[in-house]
């Protein structure tokens, strides 16, 4: 099947070939015509299936009707609604839908926190066809009486999974009460628990039940590596890896803000380009970071689980777990950044002694053995590399014999650098935190300063 197959309208088309799609994607051919006929649809699909796809392109369709080129506020009402747990997801599903729709006279908005409220009051006040947005910024906008829900024809709960994980499901209730009933819901989640059925039951009205891949499913084109090492070791195992070219560009996933903040630094110290992302950085540092990132002007884009859901990056080559997940599900959605249509990635995980459970219920999820292997003589960067020559010490050791200098990352004081950042304290949506394991207490020391943020330019 190609897209010319859909039926979606010839305008809708054009942007889709430009973008250089002609084949939709499993989830793409079930949904699309579904919502073109005025189903509502509860799918479940794994990020990087093309969902945003699959219900972008059939609402452009159906709000065709109401575009137009007035200037009027009242000719621009919000008629479809789709919430997003994270900023990130957000940005990225406005930017699909301003790309889908580049030449409709529809227009698209995006409303999340982090960033200041008045450009979001007036891009609403001049009125959007086409509203993303995550919940708990959207019902800010309500309070001030900045947007209203009475012409809203479409809602989409996108990774509804996710939302309810962060505890958003009270703002999506008050939400959903505002809009009409007579709407079209779609929801789309990577799995089903028995809170999202039961929001499926209550929301929706006699669902198309879509499903194209198995529950924690994994595709075929990742290539998983599991390396044992010693907790101490990482850092100068992850800096090998890089240095060697082993790892030309990757996405390095860390249990806790602090420890990310910590391994970006060191990182920075041994001439590696890299950034942090989690959300005790502002918007605009994680922005211009996955920007940064996504044009190949860092190496290395350090984050937390904020960055597990919904990222697309083309062409990712690497993904690596420095921290394994505490929820094995966590596994698939991290590694779920490279792969990604059909390319090659590779998914690179450090296993320490303690670790071992943890690769266990990966296994059993996916149903796939992950061999754990010990670095090879030429990978290995302790006992079996060949040591530098031992430094003269006026004091011998009591045992006769030198001892090998510990790693610099957990033994050498912090040093603080000229590139660190002067902005400002950031700000923090509370529930978007919750998809972070780290402590949300201040620093208390220079080591756990924010990384510095790179000049992106004027």
């Amino acid at each position: 099947m190609k897209f010319t197959d859909l039926g979606l309208d010839d305008v809708i088309l054009k942007a889709v070939v430009e973008e250089g799609y002609t084949q939709p994607t499993p989830i793409q051919e079930q949904a699309i015509p579904n919502v073109l006929s005025g189903r509502d649809v509860m799918a479940a699909a794994q990020t990087g299936t093309g969902k945003t796809a699959s219900f972008t392109l059939p609402m452009l369709h159906r709000l065709l009707p109401h575009a137009n080129s007035s200037t009027s506020p009242a000719k621009h009402p919000v008629r479809a609604l789709i919430l997003t747990p994270t900023r990130e997801l957000a940005a990225q599903v406005d930017e699909s839908a301003r790309r889908y729709g580049k030449y409709l006279p529809l227009r698209v908005g995006c409303v999340y926190g982090g960033v200041p409220m008045p450009p979001q009051v007036a891009m609403l006040r001049a009125g959007v066809e086409v509203l993303v947005a995550t919940p708990g910024r959207l019902l800010d906008h309500v309070g001030t009486n900045a947007v209203r829900f009475s012409s809203i024809e479409f809602l989409v709960l996108d990774e509804a999974d996710r939302m309810l994980d962060m505890g958003f499901l009270p703002d999506i209730k008050r939400i959903v009460d505002l809009i009409p009933a007579s709407r079209q819901t779609l929801l789309f989640s990577a799995t089903y628990s028995e809170d999202i059925r039961r929001v499926a039951g209550a929301w929706l009205r006699d669902p198309v039940k879509i499903e194209v891949a198995a529950r924690n499913t994994v595709v075929d084109t990742i290539q998983h590596t599991v390396l044992e090492v010693s907790e101490q070791d990482k850092s100068r195992q992850l800096v090998r890896l890089l240095h060697e070219g082993k790892i030309t560009q990757a996405l390095v996933f860390c249990n806790t803000k602090i420890g990310a903040n910590r391994l970006t630094r060191h990182l920075q110290t041994k001439n590696v380009d890299s950034e942090a992302i989690h959300s005790d950085r502002s918007q605009i540092e994680r922005t211009a970071a996955l920007e940064n990132f996504k044009a190949n002007k860092t190496k290395v884009l350090v984050a937390t689980d904020i960055a597990a859901r919904g990222l697309d990056i083309e062409q990712l080559p690497y993904v690596v777990n420095y921290d394994l997940p505490h929820n094995a599900e966590d596994y698939v959605h991290r590694i779920g950044r490279t792969g990604r249509a059909g390319q090659k990635g590779e998914a690179i995980s450090f296993c320490t002694p303690e670790d071992k459970e943890s690769v266990r219920a990966i296994e059993k999820l996916i149903n796939k053995k992950l061999e754990v292997s010990a670095p090879s003589k030429t990978e290995s960067t302790r006992g079996t590399v060949p040591k530098p020559a031992p430094m003269r010490s006026r004091v011998p050791h009591k045992s006769g014999v030198k001892t090998a200098k510990a790693d610099s990352f957990f033994s050498e004081p912090y040093q603080p650098s000229d590139r660190l950042s002067e902005t400002s304290a950031p700000t923090v949506d509370h529930k978007e935190a919750l998809l972070e394991t780290g402590v949300n207490k201040k620093p208390i020391a220079a080591l756990f300063m924010p990384p510095s943020v790179k000049p992106t330019g004027e």
